[in-house]
Order: structure tokens, then sequence, then C-alpha cells
């Protein structure tokens, strides 16, 4: 049967090159013996990391160097679907040569970021993102096997989903990498909140700290921050007419707050802009004039004018300002 079959044509379509290559002919699959390693003087070690909820796991074989701590060979054992195959082989790829130190700090996004044809583009469909999120665990429990110490030491984040695993800056980072907007998308894409669901919402078994819904809206609303802030620097920069009507309101308020309303302040008025209007040859943006430049002679006259040129100047010339 035909993998489009299997899956559907549109979702197939979802996976990376790299991904549906390491399915099927996978680099770093199978074992490491620890006769393998007794000849060459290197030292064996052996993770194993699942979840029993989903199925997944996934045994880790490294064969380090004792000398220099460097992880001169990495095989993996994958019990899951394609995408964790591909995951872990990924995951084990990136580990060879680095020293176990560094190894450490590979994240699972690390691994979905190695998967990808373009930085751009998810190298899963969301449904299947969960299964390249075992990478850092398993790392972990092989870092502590060769050093001696217990794997929680090397846990500098805040851990937001214990069932999972899925730490605050990870979080974080999938949400604006791949523009998150719902909390079924966090879940699909890092498995958060998909198991007990303590974590999801305030009123779950036990109060946290963190919870997604949280983490989701001020990442939504940093991400719309800097949208609106690089709407205004576009605006210098002669972008101003491709922006949406939210952004040249922004862009225009930016540039009042900056080089206009000081002055009309100065002589008791201010001004607001009310609404902007396109056509072909003209951006009209209606203003209404307050306190002392309302009614001011100067005010459809001189003062207008200055508005006007500052717009011009660092917007658009096609701007018109049409007081109300």
């Amino acid at each position: 049967m035909a993998k489009n079959d299997l899956l559907g044509g549109s979702l197939w379509d979802q996976y990376s090159n790299k991904v549906t290559t390491l399915m099927n002919n996978p680099h770093n699959q199978g074992e490491i013996t620890e006769e393998e390693c007794t000849a060459s003087g290197h030292k064996l070690i052996v993770a194993d990391f699942g979840a029993e909820s989903c199925g997944d796991a996934v045994r880790l074989y490294w064969a380090v160097d004792p000398v220099s701590d460097t992880i001169v060979k990495s095989k993996f054992k994958s019990f899951g679907c394609g995408t964790a195959i591909a995951s872990s082989d990924m995951m084990a790829e990136l580990c060879i040569g680095k020293k176990v130190q560094e190894a450490v700090k590979i994240t699972n996004i690390d691994v979905e970021m190695a998967l990808r044809d373009d930085p751009e583009t998810p190298a899963v469909p969301p449904q299947k993102m969960h299964c390249s999120v075992m990478a850092y665990d398993v790392i972990k429990k092989a870092a502590g096997l060769y050093l001696g110490v217990d794997e929680s030491s090397f846990e500098d984040e805040i851990i937001v989903c214990e069932c999972a695993r899925v730490s605050l800056g990870t979080l974080r980072e999938v949400i604006k990498l791949n523009d998150l907007k719902t909390i079924e998308q966090v879940t699909d894409y890092t498995k958060a909140g998909g198991f007990c669901k303590s974590c999801i919402k305030p009123g779950g078994h036990e109060a946290r700290e963190y919870y997604l819904v949280d983490i989701l809206a001020d990442v939504r609303r940093e991400m719309d921050e800097e949208k609106m802030r690089s709407a205004a620097d576009a605006g210098a920069h002669g972008d101003f007419e491709a922006m949406t009507l939210v952004q040249k309101i922004k862009a225009i308020d930016s540039v009042v707050d900056e080089s206009i309303r000081q002055f009309l302040i100065m002589d008791g008025g201010n001004m607001e802009v009310i609404d902007i209007k396109d056509s072909p040859d003209y951006i009209d943006v209606y203003i209404r004039y307050l306190g002392a430049c309302n009614g001011c002679a100067s005010s459809s006259t001189g003062t207008l004018y200055a508005i006007e040129a500052t717009l011009k100047e660092k917007l658009s010339q096609k701007i018109r300002v049409l007081p109300i």
C-alpha cells in the first residue's frame, strides 16, 4: 500500500524530505556493544526513556572517549512510529563529536529544527510533533550515567508539564517559532497538557505557578507587540503603504508622539487619529483637534500643513491630513 494511502496525500506532504528519508533509512539505528567499546577503549553508555501513556520509547547508545569525554559514536533503538525513528536518528547524529557536557544542551527544538528542509517550515505535521520531544530527556539520562550525577542536576529550566517534561523555555520558543494560537496546537506540538491536563488552566488537581493558557496569552501579546514595533520601523523605511489599517494607525501615532504632539501640548492643544481611508492616489488620515487646537485659526492652515508634512516625510508622500 502506498504511503499516500496510509496517511492521506495532504498529511504526507507536511513531512519534510529529511524526515521521510530517515523514517525509511535511518543512519544511526542499531546498538553499540560492550565488546566494541572495550576493543576501542571507549566507555559504553546505554540510556532508556519512554512514556507508556503514548507508547513512544527510545534507547540511546553512546561510545564515549573517557579521556576527552567526547561521544565518538551514537546509536539508537526506537519503539515508536516513523516520526519517532527519524527524530531519534537526528538526535543521535547531533550527539556525535560533542563532549558529554555539550550534548546535554541539545534540546527537542534543536532536533526538530535539524529535521526541517527550510527554517520556516515545520518538519512534521502538528499531530506528530510530540514524537520529536524525547531527545532532551534521554540525553540527560545518558549524561547523568556517564558523569555519575543525577539527571535532574542538568535541569535549569522551569518544568510546566510534568507528564511530558516540557519546560517553560521550550513552550515559549515553540509558540513563537510555529506561530501557535490555541492550546490544542500547543499540545499537538509539545505534548504539554495532553495527559493529566492540570497544567492547562487553574482548577486542575494541583495548583501551579505556570499554566498553558497564561503562557500562550503572554507570548501572543509579546508577538503582537513585536509586530507593531516592526510595523512602525517598516513605516520609517518606506513600507507604510503595505501595512494593515491597525499597523498604519500605530505607525502614525508613533510619529505624532515623537515629532508632533509635544508642540501642540505647548500651545494647550492636542490631536487624535480618528480614521484612515486608502484610495489609489491618497492615504487620507482623519484627525480631531483637542483643547486649544480645536477652533484655532491655524488648525486648518499652518498647523495642519506641519502635521501633514511631518507624516509625509516619516511615512508616505501619499498621506493627506483631514481635520473633522
